[in-house]
């Protein structure tokens, strides 16, 4: 899977980045970070786009293989990357939300730090 962010407003770094999928997406609404609380902190995420007027689009999780990890989960979202918030955040999706900030893609190591619908079952 090749991810390209283009440059935008949503303060996503802009790139390529190619990663090898393990399985088909699945909607994701939260995920827990750890970067900025030892203990994690859990953040709506969703998909962000350059449509001036709906630029939410669905974020999505898919296992990947990680070179360090062995496999991890890949959280994508639209060619803007995706937007983040704490859970505690009430405010709308916007570029201006002081709380609120856009990254590129983000790699998790355990299902435990992310809420997704659960994968179609094969019959």
């Amino acid at each position: 899977m090749l991810i390209l962010i283009e440059e935008n407003g949503n303060g996503a770094e802009a790139g390529c980045w190619r990663f090898n999928v393990l399985d088909p997406p699945r909607p994701v609404t939260r995920v827990r970070l750890h970067d900025r609380s030892s203990a994690g902190e859990w953040c709506d995420v969703v998909g962000w786009t350059d449509r001036p007027t709906q630029p939410i689009s669905p974020a999505v999780v898919q296992k990947i293989d990680d070179s360090g990890l062995g496999v991890a989960y890949l959280i994508s979202g639209g060619e803007w990357g995706l937007r983040l918030k704490p859970v505690d955040d009430a405010s709308d999706w916007s570029l201006h939300g002081s709380r609120q900030w856009g990254v590129p893609y983000l790699v998790v190591g355990s299902p435990a730090d992310f809420l997704a619908a659960e994968p179609a079952r094969r019959g």
